[in-house]
C-alpha cells in the first residue's frame, strides 16, 4: 500500500507573529507592590492549580522574579498576582510572551494551547518551561522542538517525577552501582479517584494522559532508549467510558517495556485506588533491591485490635504528593537559565515519552509487541513541516530493523540543520 497522508500539521516560520514591545494598556493591571529585583525575569501563563504551584516555587528562589501572569479569567490572574507579589497581570497570554522584560515563560495552560504558545515564545526569543505535553500529537511536538532549536532557546518538558526526592534517590542507587546491574524496574501508579467523564473524553487516554509519567520514569531509571512495548487495557470502574474509543475506554492498564540495554520495566496504572494515591517504585539489581513507598501527611501509626498501620491515608493526589518535585523542577530550570546549562528535562525527553505512550496504545489495540520505531517512523518531516503517514509492510519492516537507534541524543542531531527537517525517524 502506498504511503498515504492522514495528517499534516506544518507550522512554518511565516506563521509566527512578530512580538510587540509594549503591553496593551487596557488589558494589563498592576499590583500595588512588586518583588525585588532578581536575575531571570519570568512570565507565567495560567493561574490554575499548576500555575500556582510554579508561582510558589518561583517565589522561593532569589534567582528569578515573576513579572507578569495571565489567565483567561482575569480575576484569577489578579488573585495570583496579589498572592505572589507579581506586579502585572492580564487575560491575554500574548501579553506575557511579548512583555519586554520577560526572559523565560512558564506555560501552565491547557494542553491544546501549548504548541501555539511555544511557537510564539520562540518567535519572541523567550526560553520555555512547558507543562507536559509539549503538544497533543507527534507532528506538533516535533515542530515545537524544531522551532525552539532554530530560535536557539531552551525548552523544558515538565515531567516532575524526575525531580521527586524519592525517585531521585532510586536513580542515585542505580548510577552509583549500589544495587548492582539492574535486572527489572517496576512502577505502580494509581489515582485515588477517576476523573470526570468530560475530562476523559478527549483527554488522550490512559497512556498519554496518565501512564506517560511512568513511561518516562522507567526510561529515566533504566538509562536507555525503549525498543518495544507490550500493553493491555481494560475498564473496571466507570463503565460509561466504554462508549469512547481506544485508550480513552481504559481505566486500568499494564505495560512492559524492553530497552536497548536489555533491561525491562513493568508498569501498572489505574484510575482508582480506594486506599489513596499509590505511587511506588522498585528496582531489582544483582547486588540489592531499592523501593520507594507511598508518602503520608504524617508518621503517625495506629495500633488497634483490628488494625495496625499508618493512621491516615497517603497524600490524596499529585498536587500534595509531588509538591516538592514541582518546586525542584522549577528551581532546576531557573538554574539552567542562570548558569546557561542544558535543559534538565528536554523537549526530546517529552517527545520520547509521547512516542512511548502512543506505542503502548497501539500495542493495547492490536494485542502485540510494538516497536517504538514503528510509531516513530510514521512521522515524516521536511522543510515544510511534519506529518503522519500510513506505512506499508515494507516500511514497517525497515523501521523495525533500526529499533535500537530510532532517536538521536540531542535535538540538533535529531532535527538536523541542513534544508530544514529531515525524515528524522527513517534511519
Amino acid at each position: 500500500m502506498a504511503a498515504k497522508l492522514v495528517l499534516a500539521l506544518a507550522m512554518g516560520a511565516t506563521a509566527l507573529l512578530a512580538p510587540t514591545n509594549k503591553l496593551p494598556v487596557n488589558t494589563v493591571r498592576r499590583a500595588a507592590s512588586a518583588a525585588p529585583e532578581m536575575v531571570v525575569k519570568v512570565g507565567v501563563i495560567g493561574a490554575g492549580r499548576i500555575g500556582l504551584v510554579h508561582l510558589e516555587a518561583l517565589s522561593q528562589t532569589q534567582d528569578a522574579e515573576c513579572v507578569i501572569i495571565s489567565n483567561p479569567t482575569v480575576s484569577k490572574a489578579e488573585a495570583a498576582a496579589k498572592q505572589y507579589f507579581v506586579p502585572e497581570w492580564s487575560a491575554d497570554s500574548d501579553d506575557v510572551i511579548n512583555h519586554p522584560d520577560v526572559q523565560a515563560v512558564w506555560i501552565c495552560s491547557p494542553s491544546s494551547f501549548h504548541a501555539e504558545q511555544i511557537t510564539k515564545c520562540a518567535a519572541a526569543g523567550k526560553d520555555v518551561f512547558c507543562e507536559k505535553p509539549i503538544a497533543t500529537d507527534l507532528p506538533e511536538t516535533i515542530e515545537a522542538i524544531r522551532i525552539c532549536d532554530k530560535a536557539g532557546i531552551k525548552l523544558m518538558t515538565a515531567l516532575q517525577r524526575r525531580f521527586d526526592p524519592n525517585f531521585a534517590r532510586v536513580k542515585r542507587s542505580i548510577v552509583s552501582g549500589e544495587v548492582g546491574d539492574v535486572i527489572t524496574v517496576k512502577l505502580c501508579s494509581r489515582d485515588p479517584a477517576p476523573p470526570p467523564f468530560e475530562y476523559v473524553k478527549g483527554g488522550g487516554g490512559i497512556f498519554k494522559d496518565m501512564a506517560v509519567h511512568d513511561l518516562d520514569m522507567s526510561r529515566y531509571l533504566v538509562g536507555s532508549e525503549p525498543v518495544e512495548i507490550l500493553a493491555s487495557g481494560s475498564c473496571h470502574i466507570d463503565k460509561k467510558i466504554l462508549e469512547l474509543e481506544g485508550p480513552e475506554a481504559f481505566d486500568t492498564a499494564n505495560i512492559m517495556v524492553r530497552y536497548a540495554n536489555g533491561k525491562e520495566a513493568i508498569i501498572d496504572v489505574c484510575r482508582q485506588a480506594p486506599y489513596g494515591y499509590d505511587q511506588r517504585a522498585e528496582v531489582l539489581g544483582t547486588k540489592a533491591m531499592i523501593q520507594t513507598d507511598n508518602m503520608y501527611p504524617n508518621t503517625a501509626r495506629l495500633y488497634a485490635a483490628d488494625f495496625t498501620g499508618n493512621a491516615d491515608l497517603p497524600y490524596d493526589f499529585f498536587m500534595s504528593r509531588y509538591k516538592e518535585a514541582y518546586k525542584q523542577e522549577t528551581l532546576a530550570f531557573v538554574d539552567a537559565l542562570v548558569n546557561d546549562k542544558p535543559s534538565p528535562c528536554s523537549g526530546e525527553d517529552g517527545l520520547v515519552a509521547l512516542i512511548m505512550a502512543i506505542t503502548a496504545g497501539k500495542s493495547a489495540a492490536e494485542q502485540r509487541w510494538v516497536k517504538c520505531s514503528e510509531v516513530a517512523a510514521s512521522v515524516q518531516c521536511d522543510e515544510n513541516g511534519c506529518m503522519i503517514v500510513d506505512l506499508d509492510d515494507m516500511a514497517i519492516a525497515a523501521a523495525e530493523k533500526d529499533s535500537l537507534n530510532w532517536i538521536g541524543k540531542n535535538v540538533n542531531r535529531v532535527l538536523g540543520k541542513k534544508g530544514g527537517l529531515k525524515n528524522i525517524f527513517s534511519r
